[in-house]
């Protein structure tokens, strides 16, 4: 940061729930923080209201019509200058005036602009699992030579990341971590057997009962595929194997995860499910700052439950655990996933049809580790394409079940 200066901050993907609340706690430090940059992709409308509240520096949008359409409803008066089009989206991450990235860009959609962060050594402030996921090689590798500080966003990494000794060089195990213990809240259809869940829809399977999230990450989360991604994330971030870490379903998403020592203690991180926790410890650390989160009472949550995951209701789970140990496995169920939910959002696909559509992709697109991005996208292009073909031929054969 630059002495005497406000940290300049870009938000990406400021339209979706984690941009606004990056949105709300950066409001609340104006003494600390300025908003450089927000970007979405074609939300004019939100967008538009976004740019009046906040008066970002310059307002990005991916779709260049879309930013044509914004420039041309802000007032003239309006400090914010608008630019359109996917470069536009990198150079604002990898700006030289910029010293925080929020990358919240849902999917793999976030992958270039998320890698240019790192590349340019920003304190970058991942909440794009999808990204670390389908790029782990690459992106680490980024993080690493670009001298970025990555700080994890997702509520569990976060507490992950709160419960680790800051010194153990991305080794816990150094610093006598015997298990790190992952929570799942269990979504929507925690306890529904696998039958039960052939004929839910898109509005139950958006209705989480503790998050207010985007849709596709709400389905990720009804179908465990969310913890499957974060096994993934987790095991980049930390250097671990998948046998270091346990998914727990704990459906009061108050611990946001546990780390357990070799000496038997287990430290966790609590707090109410609130993502402005996290975005505020990211955007202050070392330090904290308040997030305008409600105190944690636990005498009002009076017990906190655990269980294992239900593999046979939820194999996505299972496949995520699979596809970790296959060279690019998670690249492939990444892209697979992302077709699928976006083929069940729409009523092309029943809500068993997405396992059946990743599993369909692991098996048929050969894969090795990505060492390039250009390796990156062009499997995630072949795994796009094979999940696409399963969907028109599930659609043909059992009805999109």
């Amino acid at each position: 940061m630059r002495a005497t200066e406000l940290q300049q901050v870009v938000v990406l993907g400021a339209t979706g729930s984690i941009g606004l609340s990056t949105l709300d706690v950066l409001n609340r430090h104006t003494d600390r923080f300025a908003l450089h940059t927000i970007t979405a992709h074609r939300s004019v409308k939100k967008m538009l209201e976004l740019v009046l509240t906040y008066q970002p520096v310059q307002a990005v949008m991916a779709c260049p019509n879309a930013a044509e359409e914004l420039a041309s409803q802000l007032p003239s008066e309006s400090p914010t200058r608008v630019i359109g089009g996917a470069q536009a989206l990198i150079d604002a991450a990898s700006a030289a005036d910029v010293d925080i990235v929020m990358a919240a860009i849902v999917g793999f959609a976030g992958l270039r602009p998320t890698l240019a962060a790192a590349e340019h050594g920003k304190r970058l402030l991942l909440a794009n699992k999808e990204a670390l996921v389908s790029a782990g090689r690459v992106f680490m590798e980024a993080t690493r030579t670009g001298g970025a500080t990555l700080l994890p966003i997702d509520s569990e990494h976060n507490a992950m990341f709160q419960c680790i000794p800051a010194n153990t060089q991305g080794r816990p195990q150094s610093a006598g971590v015997e298990k790190i213990l992952l929570t799942a809240s269990g979504g929507p259809f925690r306890g529904r057997r696998r039958m039960e869940l052939v004929n839910v829809t898109p509005e139950e399977a958006c209705a989480h009962p503790n998050w207010s999230m985007g849709r596709k990450i709400s389905v990720d989360s009804a179908t465990l595929l969310n913890k499957g991604l974060e096994l993934a994330e987790a095991c980049w971030l930390f250097d671990c194997t998948p046998n270091d870490i346990d998914v727990v379903v704990h459906p009061q998403s108050i611990i946001h995860s546990l780390v357990r020592y070799d000496d038997g203690s287990v430290l966790a991180q609590l707090g109410n499910p609130d993502m402005r926790t996290p975005i505020a410890y990211g955007l202050s650390w070392p330090e904290r700052i308040e997030a305008g989160v409600s105190p944690l009472d636990l005498v009002s949550v009076a017990k906190l439950d655990f269980e294992a995951p239900d593999l046979d209701a939820f194999p996505c789970l299972r496949l995520a655990q699979e596809a970790i140990t296959q060279p690019g496995g998670m690249c492939v169920l990444n892209a697979a996933n992302e077709i699928a939910v976006a083929a069940f959002l729409e009523g092309e696909l029943g809500f068993t049809g997405i396992d059946n559509v990743i599993a369909h992709a692991l098996e048929s697109v050969s894969s090795s580790e990505p060492e390039s991005l250009e390796a990156v996208e062009n499997l995630d292009g072949r795994a796009r394409v094979c999940a696409q073909e399963r969907i028109h031929q599930l659609a043909r054969d059992t009805g999109g079940v």
